[in-house]
């Protein structure tokens, strides 16, 4: 049987009609966007998911990578405000936010990226002392991201993150660093240790000054005590008490040897000590005292009224006598 026209068109138009619904029909992985272009114009973006454009007149523009992504931001010589020169590498991550305006509005996304963390690095860093920068490393990212993260919004990106890896003074200058650090911490020893000998001094004086307070309180109780004893003795004394005196003298004496034997540059003392001369040393100030005292205590009787004497009694045998 002989094939006709409409035999070979209608095999024809059903490839056609298969072609043109596989060519309009897209699918977009998730994570992902894709610009349409129609005649070379942007017209729309395409979320994940089967999606249907126009065959032969919509295409596909770009295919944007929704997801966060990162960027390593090669190493690059800064100098520092106190002309040092450092090397700095670090690493930026940013996120799409607009497939249109990261796809049309920049060209060479990450290159543009790249440059922009770069060239900021070198302005933050380079605006700051070495030390401050070895010592606020957290301030110089957040300072690096408010930077970056402005200057990209026109682009349809968010910086997530701008993080500065190693920072690496040249070896000379770290050797410098060593020693000023090793000073600084003898520079602090050495003032810890002055404020100790200062407060030790300061504790030995006060300790002292106690001491002689206490010292001076006790010997002025003493000398109460002494005067004390001596009124007593004087008193003990007009009144005609010999034993108080004989007491006062034997104590002065014992202690006058005590101090004699104890003193440290006396080696040998030759003195009679027995305790019949002393005895009899007591005994001759006691008659001493006496003969002094003695004839005061007899004006006295003299000078005192004599009571009435009674008559004797007389007894039997004194009568017969």
């Amino acid at each position: 049987m002989p094939f006709t026209g409409f035999d070979i068109f209608l095999p024809v138009l059903v490839i056609l009609v298969l072609l043109l619904v596989f060519a309009g029909i897209k699918t977009v992985p998730q994570g992902h966007n894709y610009t349409v272009e129609r005649f070379g114009r942007y017209t729309r973006t395409l979320s994940p998911g089967l999606n249907i454009i126009v065959p032969f007149i919509d295409r596909i523009g770009a295919k944007m990578n929704m997801m966060e992504q990162v960027l390593d931001v090669p190493t690059q010589e800064v100098i520092t405000k106190d002309n040092a020169l450092v090397s700095v590498d670090g690493v930026a991550f940013y996120q799409v936010l607009s497939a249109s305006e990261a796809a049309y509005q920049v060209s060479g996304l990450e290159n543009a990226i790249l440059n922009l963390t770069m060239t900021n690095i070198r302005s933050v860093m380079g605006s700051m002392d070495l030390d401050e920068l070895l010592s606020n490393r957290d301030a110089i990212n957040d300072r690096l991201m408010r930077i970056v993260d402005q200057a990209a919004q026109p682009w349809g990106i968010k910086m997530t993150r701008v993080e500065i890896k190693d920072i690496n003074p040249p070896t000379n200058l770290v050797d410098s660093m060593a020693r000023q650090m090793m000073a600084e911490r003898n520079r602090r020893a050495e003032i810890l240790e002055a404020e100790g000998r200062k407060q030790a001094q300061i504790l030995e004086a006060e300790g002292r000054k106690e001491a002689a307070f206490r010292d001076a309180e006790a010997r002025e109780r003493a000398a109460e005590a002494e005067a004390r004893a001596t009124q007593m003795v004087s008193e003990a004394i007009s009144q005609g008490d010999l034993q108080a005196l004989n007491y006062f003298v034997a104590q002065k004496y014992t202690e006058a040897m005590a101090a004699i034997g104890s003193a440290p540059n006396s080696k040998i003392v030759l003195m009679p000590l027995e305790a019949s001369s002393l005895i009899g040393s007591l005994g001759g100030i006691g008659a001493i005292v006496k003969e002094v005292f003695g004839e005061e205590a007899t004006r006295n009787r003299a000078a005192s009224p004599r009571p009435a004497s009674r008559p004797p009694v007389v007894g039997p045998d004194d009568q017969a006598r």
